[in-house]
Parts: C-alpha cells; structure tokens; sequence
C-alpha cells in the first residue's frame, strides 16, 4: 500500500510518502517540504499569528496535492510542538479540518519521543541493547532511554533548535554573549531532565533529526558498514571545535558548507550549542545518527496495528 505521513511541524511541513505494507521496511516513494519556521510567527501572546496560520493552511493544501497526484491509499497526518502549545492551536486545527478535510493528530512531546525511539529501535534492531535517544525539532528536544521498542523514559523539553534561535540568538551571526546565554539555559533545564534517567556504561546513544544530522555531516565521520551502508557518528569535542565555528559565520553562508541545507542554516547553531549541552549533561562523549525518526515511527506504528 501506498502511504503519505503528513509532519506538520515546528521548521517544516513535511510530507513523505511510502510504499509499505507489514513486517516490510517502508520505501520512499516521494517527499515534498514547505520550510516555514514557525516559530518566528509565535506572538508574545502564544498564539500563531495570522500569517502564520495562513502559511501553515497554504503548505497543507500544497502537500495534499501531491499526496493526490501520488495515489496514497491513506493519509496519517500529526502535529508537534507549534500547533500543541499555541494558545490558538484549537482553532487553527478546526480551520484546518474545515478548509483542507485534513484532521491533524497532535502528539504529545512524550509521543514524539516514544514513536521515534520505536523508528530508530527498528533501524538498529536488537543488537543494539540499551538505547539512549536524543531527538532535536524545531520547538523541543525529545530524550528517551530503554531496552525494548518503545521507551522506558521518554522526556520532551523546550530546547528545539528553532525555539532557541529566536529566544536567544537575536543576531547573525550571533554575538558571543547570546550563545552564552543559550547554552546556560540549556544547562538549566537539562538539569531537571537529566534526573529522570538512570545512566549506564552500556547504552548504545543515538541522535536523529535532521539538525543532528547535518552536525554529523559537516563534522562528524563515517565508516562502513557489513552490507555498503554507512555508519555515522558525531563526537563531543568535534561539536566543540565546530559549533563556534558556524556561530562567526552568517546564515545564509553556512549553506556552502557540507550538510547545512537552506532549511536549517538559520538554527544550525542552536541545534548545535542544545546537542553539545545534552551531551555534557548525559556524559556522553559520541553518538552514531540514525537516519529513521518521528516520521518513520508514526508508519510503522500504523503498520504495526495493520498487522
């Protein structure tokens, strides 16, 4: 069957659609985004402004589109943090149903989390053992640890990579004292997240999202794995050496620069100071990156119910 996941969420309005069926890996089979960064249209009331409504409306019906033109047998359509903590987010979600027929599910920052550990659990497989999760968005940081398919400990803190930029790095490039600031909240809320977890010496640590991807892309290194596929794998310090880096560089330069796309290039700092601060906090030293994450975990969630 042919699948679209619709990811209404805090950077980007993401649809990806599969062909799957269960116990099948899902292939893709097209993807279209609508880069919005919501988070810049957040009012000092909470609310999504008009304009932002009205661009989050025009992206939905541009996505159902293409999910029509591709034949999608059905559509699972969920949204994260902007919508969940906007103080206008019940209204929005009915002008959405009403205008466009789609019906957003909102997932609860302890969802993301639980549904992208049950992605990257699958990717991995068993072998990996105790996995320890970190998932950075555009409005939260999702955290998760356990054994099985889905988490023992799943935690959601406002620490998303376009959160951060606009509550703290009001300048491009920012200025010294901004990332400053970023990185000692940071500290302070991880410290309350931090006491949810029992650590381990074992835990095999991951990161996901494209922000933790693109990190490991310009900074990280790969290796082989048995079968041609890649493994690959971003260390502590090689955040250090690089994030400071991209902070003296503006935005719309650090495109030039390997893995920085045009959707991430205004937060990639952020997403790097909230990387490297959760890190330090969980005394982790490196991570390997897992390519599948919340989307993924949403398809296979419905396959698994399928079954």
């Amino acid at each position: 069957m042919r699948l679209g996941v619709l990811d209404v969420g805090s950077n980007t309005i993401h649809l990806l659609v599969v062909d799957a069926h269960p116990g099948a890996r899902p292939i893709p089979a097209a993807t279209h985004k609508s880069v919005l960064r919501l988070m810049r249209y957040i009012t000092p009331e909470g609310a999504i402004s008009d304009e932002g409504c009205d661009a989050i409306l025009q992206a939905i019906a541009s996505a159902i589109v293409v999910a029509d033109e591709e034949g999608i047998d059905e559509l699972l359509p969920f949204a994260t943090s902007a919508i969940r903590e906007a103080t206008n987010g019940p209204a929005l979600l009915e002008r959405i149903r009403d205008t466009t027929g789609v019906e957003l599910q909102v997932l609860s920052g302890a969802d993301e989390a639980r549904l992208t550990f049950l992605a990257v659990r699958r990717w991995l497989g068993w072998s990996s053992g105790r996995i320890l999760l970190f998932d950075i968005g555009g409005g939260s940081l999702e955290i998760a640890a356990g054994v099985d398919e889905y988490p023992d400990v799943a935690v959601s803190v406002p620490l998303g990579a376009g959160r951060s930029t606009i509550g703290f790095l009001h300048d491009d490039p920012p200025r010294d004292d901004q990332v400053d600031a970023l990185r000692e909240h940071a500290r302070t809320v991880l410290r309350d997240a931090v006491a949810g977890f029992e650590r381990r010496g074992d835990e095999h640590v991951i990161g996901t999202s494209k922000t933790i991807r693109s990190l490991a892309r310009l900074a990280g290194s790969t290796s082989a794995r048995p079968g041609g596929s890649e493994r690959a794998t971003l260390k502590r310090s090689e955040l250090a050496d690089w994030v400071p880096r991209l902070g003296r560089i503006p935005a719309e330069a650090r495109t030039a620069l390997p893995g920085i796309t045009a959707d991430r290039t205004f937060q990639i700092v952020a997403g790097g100071v909230v990387l490297r601060e959760t890190m330090r906090a969980f005394g982790v030293d490196e991570l390997e990156v897992c390519p599948w994450a919340l989307r993924e975990g949403v398809i296979l969630r419905y396959l698994d119910h399928l079954d």
